[in-house]
C-alpha cells in the first residue's frame, strides 16, 4: 500500500477516524499517496480483492425524498429494483450535490459512517463472505479496514441481497 507520508489526516478522513473512536472502534484511517476513486483501485493499493471493497452508493427515495445508502461489495452492481422493494419506494440516483448534503462527503470517498444526515442502509450479504473488507475513509485517499461484523455494528445497516 503506497501510504502517504506521515502527516495528520484530512479534516473528512478526521471526522470518519474520530466517528471509528467514538463508536468504539479501534480502526485506523490510512491516507494513501494517490487517490482510490474506484473499487478497482482501492482494492490494488490495499492488497486485496475487489470483492473485498465497500462501495457506499447513496440514492434518493423518490417519494420521501431521504436518503439511501447501500453498502455494496466492489464486485456487484446495486440492483435498483431490489432496493425499491426493501424500501417500499421508488429510488433515483443522487446527483453530487444530494451526496454531499446527506453525507457530508464528495461522491469518491464516502465512508459508510459518519454521514451528516440520517440514512436508511442496506448492506450487501455479499460482504459477509470475506474476513476483511476496506471501505472509505471520507476522502478519495483514504481507506479503512475493517470486518464484517463491524460493518454491521458501526452501520447499521440491514444486510439484504442488493445485487
Amino acid at each position: 500500500m503506497s501510504a502517504a507520508p506521515s502527516a495528520p489526516l484530512s479534516a473528512s478522513a478526521q471526522r470518519v477516524q474520530d466517528e471509528l473512536r467514538r463508536l468504539g472502534f479501534g480502526n485506523a484511517v490510512v491516507e494513501l499517496a494517490i487517490p482510490v476513486r474506484t473499487a478497482a483501485d482501492a482494492a490494488r493499493e490495499a492488497g486485496c480483492e475487489v470483492a473485498q471493497i465497500v462501495k457506499s452508493m447513496i440514492f434518493r427515495a423518490a417519494t420521501s425524498g431521504r436518503g439511501v445508502l447501500v453498502l455494496t461489495s466492489g464486485a456487484n452492481r446495486v440492483d435498483e429494483a431490489r432496493i425499491e422493494a426493501l424500501l417500499g419506494e421508488p429510488i433515483g440516483r443522487a446527483d453530487p450535490v444530494f451526496v454531499r448534503e446527506s453525507t457530508g462527503f464528495a461522491i469518491g470517498g464516502v465512508p459508510p459512517i459518519a454521514h451528516a444526515r440520517p440514512m436508511v442502509t442496506f448492506i450487501d450479504e455479499d460482504l459477509l463472505r470475506p474476513a476483511e473488507l476496506w471501505a472509505a475513509a471520507g476522502h478519495p485517499n483514504s481507506l479503512f479496514r475493517l470486518t464484517p461484523e463491524e460493518l454491521q455494528r458501526m452501520s447499521g445497516g440491514r444486510v439484504a441481497r442488493v445485487a
